[in-house]
Formats: structure tokens, C-alpha cells, sequence
């Protein structure tokens, strides 16, 4: 781990030109390190300044004025970092914030790591790992959603949730052990029916969040999501009535797309990461039939498929192909082109797709319906992002390996073995949910969760 004693600089603001650039200081000397800097414009030290204050003044380097400032106190431990932490607000730009950092690197301070601030946050109680996990998933999320659930997890709705059941299997727990051990003392003994309702209480809790992980992740992370359809059938009117802008060449001329053409759309709640591939079909274009073996690919690979027919044309050999695809993995049917007289059999397609929708994207018409089909098929219709969802692998891992001991705990009551083989399985549930807080982990696993934080967070 990093010296705790040391006290760390770095920028917090974006770096590139902007109206204010942020330079945070963090440590027991922060005050005394900024006081070296810093000149309020009214002669008064920070260190004569109580915390939550700010003041208003100029950063000094090399004998000149830098550029004008204000300063914010924060004493610890009420600060983000539990530390003494002053923030110098200057003028945004790369060249301004990298000399008041200069600056105050050379009055003492050390360069902060990736992560740092939110590091030490977490190592003085201020946040526990789930919620110091959230801090970026706030600054990366993408939608309204992504950031609604990384703010609930940042407030604690996720550790509640762990808390919850961690200490209902540690009072059972530490139960079983009293009364194993103390026979003689005047302890209640505890029942079958006792551990089987914990049991059951912590499967029920820990299978919901294992649940609700892979919708997390359509929100938070994305699905991929191929476009896929014979020529002409309007993939890339799609795309575009999706995108909300003209990504896609769109012609009447089958074989335009010749290659995938990507893009991130937000539909709804669920960020689809879209690729519009070429029409799937025998051609002797060599250009083409690289773009369509291309599209082959893709569609094994993809997370959702968005299979395109046209309602003026019957179904062809093409389209079965297409369909048959779609039976291996998610997909949405839409049929295009509702606008033109029907010639295409819907029958067909229900016999093998469940979920269909109809559209005109030529006209612009049918996104409400496509937004409500992958909302349905991505869960996220059933997601309440103020709940507190699991937002990564290793939080998965902990709650899975959780729910598998509480599970042996139980088989275990079940097959008639001893309380002390329930215990154990037990101690080790509670292991993995200390472990996913933070509360009992190593330098290790506490390294790799900051590592891909940013410098300055």
C-alpha cells in the first residue's frame, strides 16, 4: 500500500481547456503545503481557516503570480479523503493546472496515483470498497440510468443489502459457535428452523443480486448489437433512425453496405453498442463478400440480434438463414417497410422469433415500439436502480461463492451433519461478503480495484 503519510497532489478536472481546472491536495500537510502557494487576497493563512471554507486569493510560483484562485478547506475527518484537503480552483487549460500542480508539487507534495484520493477515502472508513467501485462507475456512466444506479451503490444501497445478510449469518454463526463451545453456560440452543430461515434469507437475497447482474451490465456497460437483414431490407435506415442521425449511406442499391459500420446508441435505458453489417447474401463482389462473412461473424458474437425483413417482399432464402441464426441467440424481428403493401408472411417469422415488432423507419416510425422490445428483452424494464446492483466481475464472484456456501451450509443441516460442518460453511459465506466490502481483504485485491481509477479520483 501507498504511505498514508505522505501527502498527495493531483489534478481532479479533465485535462484539456475548459472554464476551471481543480488541483486537490490530500494529507496532513495539505493546509501548510497550499499556505506555501496560495496568497488569499486578504493576507489571511488557510491554516487560520476553519474547514468548509474557501477563499479567494492568487497561486505564486518562481515569485510571480500564476494565475488568480480559490482555495477550499476541508479538515479532517470531514473531507472526501478523511484527510486535511485544500482544492485550488484555477482557470481551466492544460498548461495553468499542470504549473499551480508544479507548484505545489515543489512546495512538498507527491504525485498522486490512479486512485489515490478515493484509496485513502476507503482505507479511513469513509467509503467501503462496493461504494468506492461506484465512484467510477458514476464518472463513466453513459446513461440516466448507469448513473442513477452507480449514485445508489455510492450511497450505500449495496453494502445495506450485504450488511443485511452478512450480519443476520454472522449472528447465527457466532450462535452456533457460543453454544458449541459453552455447553455449560445458560445459552440458547439453536434450532434447525433457525438456521434453515437465515439459510433461506440469505439464498433468496444473493440469488436476486446474481439476477440482476446481467441487467446491470446492459445499462452500465452496454450490449453489443448486430443489425442484420438480406440487401436493401433498410438496415441502415434503421441504424439511422436509431442513431438519430444519417451514420449509414442509405440507397436504393442492395450491397451499399459493405462493411460493418458501428455505433453507440442509447435506446431507452439500455446502451446498445450497434453494428450495421452488410446484406446477407451470395454475391461474387469480392468487396462485399468480405463485408458478409464479416456480418457472419459478427452475428455468432453478438450479445442481441436486430434480424430485418421487409413487408413487401416474401421471405427467401436468405431470410430462413437469417431466422435460423436468430434462433441461438436474443433476438428482436422487425419488420420494415410496414408502409408499403404486405407480401411477407409474419407466420414464418412468429414460428421462430418471440419477439416482433413492426416499423416504417423510412418515415421514422416504430422507435417507441423497437425501445420497449429491448428494454423487455435486455430486463431492464424490471430494473429499480435505486435497489443497488452488483457492477462488476469481482463483486459477482464474492456473491456467487457467498451463495454457494450458504447453500452447503443448508445441504449440510439437511443430510444430518454436525453443527460444526454448518459453521464452516458459514464462516466462509461471511468471508466472501467481509472480502466483497473490503471489510477483510488483502493489499492485492485492494490494488487491483483502484488501478483503474483515474489520476486526481
Amino acid at each position: 500500500m501507498n504511505d498514508q503519510n505522505t501527502t498527495i497532489a493531483a489534478i481532479s478536472t479533465a485535462q484539456g481547456e475548459g472554464g476551471i481546472g481543480v488541483i486537490r491536495i490530500s494529507g496532513e500537510r495539505a493546509i501548510e503545503i497550499a499556505d506555501a502557494v496560495f496568497k488569499n487576497i486578504n493576507g489571511k493563512k488557510l491554516a487560520d481557516m476553519k474547514g468548509y471554507t474557501a477563499a479567494y486569493g492568487s497561486i505564486q510560483y518562481e515569485n510571480e503570480k500564476l494565475d488568480e484562485a480559490v482555495a477550499l478547506v476541508f479538515r479532517a475527518p470531514h473531507s472526501y479523503t478523511g484527510e486535511n484537503v485544500v482544492e485550488l480552483s484555477c482557470h481551466g487549460g492544460i498548461y495553468i493546472s499542470r504549473q499551480v500542480l508544479r507548484a505545489v508539487l515543489e512546495a512538498g507534495a507527491k504525485p498522486a496515483e490512479a486512485g489515490e484520493f478515493t484509496k485513502r477515502a476507503f482505507l479511513n472508513g469513509k467509503l467501503d470498497l462496493t461504494e468506492a467501485e461506484a465512484v467510477m462507475d458514476i464518472i463513466s456512466a453513459k446513461s440516466r440510468s448507469a448513473a442513477r444506479s452507480a449514485l445508489s451503490v455510492k450511497d450505500g444501497a449495496l453494502r445495506r443489502k450485504i450488511n443485511s445478510v452478512k450480519d443476520d449469518l454472522l449472528s447465527i454463526a457466532a450462535h452456533l459457535s457460543a453454544w458449541a463451545d459453552y455447553p455449560e453456560e445458560d445459552i440458547a440452543e439453536v434450532t434447525d428452523e433457525m438456521i434453515f430461515d437465515s439459510c433461506d434469507k440469505a439464498i433468496a437475497a444473493l440469488s436476486h443480486l446474481l439476477d440482476t447482474y446481467d441487467i446491470g451490465q446492459a445499462v452500465k456497460q452496454g450490449i453489443d448489437t448486430v443489425i442484420a437483414g438480406r440487401p436493401n431490407v433498410g438496415k441502415s435506415t434503421l441504424m439511422n433512425l436509431l442513431s438519430g442521425y444519417e451514420k449509414s449511406i442509405v440507397t436504393d442499391i442492395p450491397g451499399t453496405t459493405r462493411d460493418v459500420v458501428e455505433d453507440t446508441v442509447l435506446v431507452g435505458n439500455v446502451l446498445l453498442r450497434l453494428s450495421d453489417t452488410a446484406g446477407l447474401r451470395d454475391t461474387d463482389d469480392k468487396v462485399e463478400k468480405i463485408g458478409v462473412d464479416r456480418a457472419k461473424k459478427r452475428l455468432e458474437q453478438c450479445g442481441l440480434l436486430l434480424a430485418v425483413f421487409d413487408n413487401s417482399r416474401e421471405l427467401d432464402d436468405d431470410d430462413m438463414q437469417l431466422l435460423e441464426t436468430a434462433a441461438q441467440v436474443p433476438t428482436i424481428a422487425i419488420i420494415n417497410k410496414t408502409d408499403l403493401e404486405n407480401q411477407l408472411d409474419i407466420t414464418v417469422i412468429e414460428s421462430k422469433v418471440k419477439n416482433i415488432i413492426t416499423i416504417s423507419a423510412a418515415r421514422g416510425e416504430g422507435r417507441e415500439a423497437i425501445v420497449e422490445a429491448v428494454e423487455k428483452i435486455a430486463g431492464t424494464d424490471r430494473l429499480n436502480p435505486s435497489e443497488g446492483i452488483l457492477s462488476n466481475e469481482r463483486q459477482r464472484a464474492n456473491v456467487r461463492n457467498a451463495l454457494a456456501s450458504v447453500r452447503e451450509a443448508k445441504a449440510a443441516l439437511e443430510m444430518g451433519m454436525t453443527y460444526d460442518a454448518v459453521t464452516v460453511s458459514l464462516e466462509d459465506a461471511i468471508s466472501e461478503l467481509l472480502e466483497m466490502t473490503g471489510e477483510k481483504t488483502g493489499d492485492e485485491v485492494i490494488d487491483r480495484v483502484f488501478h483503474n481509477f483515474c489520476v486526481g479520483k
